[in-house]
């Protein structure tokens, strides 16, 4: 992946020590303020902080980083607000956080986009996740790099899911999305909107049959100690984002902002092998929960239900270009496969 030079310049708030010039690393320190909402024990924050000393030290200790978790500067929607004026340098968000930022980073959201996980890093290491991320610049802000959020199943209560007529008439929490609810409603759920917070207690109390996440929200979440059917659907793949204020960017040199790419791209390479890691001990933590795993779902009968989605999405200017772009890099991968 490579960054695009900047598309325009804007006045922000900036916490500098010192400055760079077009041709050298500086001299002086940058205390650079990157935001995050999740805890230090989370393989994002360790990934981050995994960045910032890539930083350090690809700057000769000219470029540091101050890692805020925990939602300590505010919730994902506030971190993208406080990025676009420079309050903030940087900060992880989920993608579908940014929707409101750019209509297209919707399309993540779209069920079924890709084909499974190495069809999923094809793209996001590719020039199509790049021209994505630099939509936003004129916004304040743009991606410099992804983080592996896992892909999203369903787990339930009771039946597990294999196929539409098992999901059908369940009470499954989604979040308060538009193509989340639209999603669970094509493949016979009744989608209910819900905060993450209150689901434990809403599987617990019936409320809802089910939900959907990935593997990890067994555990942390301790959904496992009352949603024993984890089915795995594989509807949605979502990635975190690192996005980056511009005018910031544009205030470091060529040479400065080569190796924040560099330093970037490889705590998302670092970030896969935690998270597999986790992913692993989630299911082991799980399993002994008495949580079963299942992997015999009929994909294919959920994918042609949601197909409408993916028609809207084909007639949308904004979005197809993107989604046959992806659609391409999937017959790319099958090929080489």
């Amino acid at each position: 992946m490579r960054r695009k030079a900047p598309l325009f310049v804007s006045v922000s708030l900036i916490f500098v020590v010192g400055c760079s010039t077009p041709t050298e690393l500086s001299t002086d320190t940058t205390v650079l303020r990157l935001a995050h909402n999740m805890n230090e024990s989370h393989p994002i924050h360790q990934s981050l902080v995994h960045f910032s000393e890539l930083a350090e030290e690809k700057s000769n200790g000219s470029i540091t980083f101050q890692v805020f978790p925990n939602g300590q500067l505010g919730s994902e929607r506030e971190a993208i607000e406080l990025t676009q004026t420079g309050a903030v340098d940087a900060t992880k968000v989920s993608a579908t956080a940014l929707e409101s930022f750019s209509p297209v980073y919707a399309l993540f959201s779209t069920p079924y986009l890709f084909n499974g996980a190495e069809h999923y890093y094809e793209v996001m290491e590719s020039d199509i996740a790049t021209d994505i991320y630099d939509l936003t610049a004129t916004n304040g802000f743009f991606g410099l790099t992804y983080y592996d959020a896992g892909i999203r199943n369903m787990y339930t209560i009771g039946t597990p899911i294999l196929t539409p007529e098992d999901l059908s008439g369940m009470k499954i929490r989604v979040q308060p999305s538009e193509t989340a609810i639209e999603m669970t409603r094509l493949m016979g759920g009744a989608p209910t909107p819900m905060a993450f917070g209150e689901v434990y207690t809403a599987l617990q109390q019936g409320v809802i049959d089910g939900t959907e996440n990935n593997e990890t929200s067994l555990t942390s979440n301790n959904h496992g100690e009352v949603a024993k059917e984890y089915s795995y659907t594989e509807h949605s793949i979502v990635p975190d984002l690192l996005i980056f204020s511009q005018s910031r960017w544009e205030s470091f040199s060529e040479e400065e902002q080569q190796l924040l790419t560099e330093a970037a791209i490889a705590s998302s390479e670092y970030h896969k092998e935690l998270w597999a890691n986790e992913t692993a001990q989630a299911i082991e933590q799980a399993e002994e929960m008495g949580v079963t795993f299942h992997s015999d779902v009929d994909l294919e009968a959920f994918r042609e239900l949601v197909e409408p989605m993916h028609e809207e999405v084909r007639q949308d200017p904004d979005l197809s270009p993107f989604y046959n772009r992806i659609q391409e890099m999937n017959e790319e991968v099958q090929t080489n496969d």
